[in-house]
């Protein structure tokens, strides 16, 4: 899994999405595209290499055909990791979480969430699910495996079954982001109240799981008298490396979002006034100075509400220009994502400013009253200041 470490990555649109170069759409589950990174061709290979000489082995006189037996157990493998980030998504679509990609990489794969579970029940299921996923499926090739006549075919079922069960059991490690970190979370969260604690927990789990991996190569040569070359050690600090970043960044997600609470729309409103969308940009900046207010919002003839006037379009459009150009002209037209509660706040204010970046919002009490205009601006001053604390 993954989470939406800032505020300013929540949420997602509803437009087509673009992915960074090295990056390909292969199809979608339930809607959710589904990713193939450039760094899993590097895997595959790696794969091939390492299985060559064991293929050479369960199958003689194969060749050069052993590399490509190796890149389709890789295909295989991958294949099998896919199911355990679909069984995340699927879960996480239960509970109306929204779910924008699940990308397979070097180290594995991800489910992009992008909105946080509710409850330490929900961050349990959609975590553990996973895992016990992989854990199904390895057992499931063991029978085949067991039938199975010697060969490719066995050896093949035999590396599945194994390495579904390690990815299974591996990922249930007590710490992020390893999905056994958000099963920690979870069972700190149940037990503490407080979601911000189980997650900094769940995430000195995981550099201590780092720690753990960065000094194994040394161990298992100390302690355990086994052998160990140079490819273990950079295998460890590459995977520790990567275990301390994710651990980190979910611990600057908890502090962000220990934050969100204090981040309160109303208190935030600038004072409004509302003009004819026809009326000439100087007026509507001379009543706005008049009436003491920081926003203008313009309306058609029949008084309906139609658009927000853009500050910086009106910063932006010379004094001398003011009087010939009609205010509707800077304003941007009012759609659902512009207009939000008065009392929104925390990560709904985020989340909903996320969905429709804008410069100005509308606040609108539950009587359908306007109490003025949101600024991101506003915001982002507001939540750093919170920041310094």
């Amino acid at each position: 899994m993954s989470d939406e470490d800032s505020p300013a990555s929540a949420g997602s649109g509803d437009g087509p999405r673009t992915y960074p170069p090295g990056t390909w759409r292969v199809g979608s589950v339930r809607g959710v595209d589904v990713l193939v990174r450039s760094s899993w061709l590097l895997v595959a290979l790696l794969i091939a290499v390492v299985l060559a000489p064991r293929i050479e082995e369960v199958e003689p006189g194969l060749g050069v055909l052993k590399y490509v037996a190796g890149v389709a157990f890789a295909v295989l493998f991958y294949l099998s990791l896919l199911l355990h980030e679909i069984s995340h998504a699927l879960m996480a679509q239960r509970y109306g979480l929204g779910v924008r990609s699940i990308s397979l990489v070097f180290l594995g794969g991800f489910t992009e969430i992008d909105s946080e579970t509710r409850t330490p029940g929900q961050e349990f299921k959609v975590a553990v699910v996973g895992p016990l996923t992989s854990i199904v499926v390895g057992l499931a090739f063991i029978p085949l495996w067991l039938v199975s006549p010697d060969g490719l075919i066995k050896f093949t079922l035999g590396g599945l079954a194994f390495s579904n069960i390690v990815v299974g059991a591996y990922n249930l490690i007590p710490g992020l982001p390893f999905d056994g970190g958000h099963v920690l979370k979870a069972f700190v969260w149940r037990i503490t109240g407080n979601v911000h604690r189980g997650t900094i927990v769940a995430a000195w789990g995981g550099r201590f799981a780092a720690a753990l991996v960065l000094f194994w190569p040394w161990v298992a040569r100390e302690f355990f008298d086994l052998q160990t070359n140079i490819t273990d050690y950079v295998l460890a600090v590459v995977i520790a490396a990567f275990l301390w970043s994710g651990a980190t960044a979910s611990m600057v997600s908890a502090r962000v979002r220990r934050r969100l609470p204090s981040l309160k729309a109303r208190p935030l409103a600038r004072r409004v006034i509302a003009v004819p969308d026809d009326l000439p940009v100087s007026e509507a900046v001379r009543r706005a100075q008049e009436a003491g207010a920081g926003a203008i919002v313009v309306h058609v003839g029949d008084d309906r509400l139609s658009g927000i006037v853009s500050e910086t379009a009106l910063l932006a459009t010379p004094e001398d220009r003011r009087a010939w150009v009609p205010v509707s002209s800077l304003a941007r037209s009012i759609e659902d994502g512009l207009l939000l509660p008065a009392d929104i706040v925390g990560e709904d204010l985020v989340r909903a400013m996320s969905a429709t970046p804008a410069e100005e919002y509308v606040l609108v009490e539950g009587d359908g009253s306007i109490l003025g205009v949101l600024a991101t601006s506003d915001v982002d001053r507001a939540f750093e200041e919170g920041a310094r604390k």
